[in-house]
C-alpha cells in the first residue's frame, strides 16, 4: 500500500500514513475551515488500508495540541475505525503524546481513550 502523506500548515496536522511500514502519524494542529473535507481522503485510505490489513503490527502516533470541535468529531470517527479493526482481530497499538505543561491536551487525549479497546498509551512528549 501506498503512502499517504499531507503536508501540515497552521491549521491542519501533518499526517503520515505509510502502508508498508504500518506506521500511522497525525501530527499538529487541527482547525481546518472545513474538517470533514480535509479528513475525508484519510477516511478513505484508512478504510482500504485497513481491508488489506492481515497480521502486522500497527503503530499508531498522534500529536495533537490543539483540536477544534468539527476536527474532534473527525478524530473521533477514525479511532473508531481503529477500534473496530482492533475488535477484529486485527494488531493495533496508539500513543497519544501530549504536553506535559498543558492539561487540556492530556484531558483531551484521555476522553477519546475512555470509548476505546484497543490499546492506547497517553504519553507526555520529551522536553527538546
Amino acid at each position: 500500500m501506498d503512502i499517504l502523506q499531507i503536508q501540515g500548515t497552521k491549521s491542519t496536522p501533518e499526517v503520515i500514513f505509510d502502508g508498508t511500514l504500518h506506521t500511522l502519524s497525525v501530527k499538529g494542529q487541527s482547525y481546518p475551515e472545513n474538517s470533514f473535507k480535509f479528513y475525508e481522503p484519510i477516511f478513505l485510505w484508512i478504510d482500504e488500508y485497513l481491508q488489506k490489513l492481515t497480521t502486522e503490527e500497527v503503530h499508531i502516533h498522534f500529536t495533537l495540541p490543539y483540536i477544534n470541535t468539527s476536527s474532534s468529531k473527525c478524530i473521533m470517527m477514525l479511532l473508531e475505525k481503529f477500534d473496530q479493526a482492533h475488535l477484529d482481530g486485527k494488531s493495533l497499538d496508539l500513543n497519544w503524546y501530549y504536553s506535559a505543561d498543558n492539561e487540556s491536551e492530556l484531558e483531551c487525549a484521555e476522553e477519546f481513550k475512555e470509548d476505546m479497546s484497543l490499546p492506547f498509551h497517553i504519553l507526555p512528549l520529551e522536553k527538546e
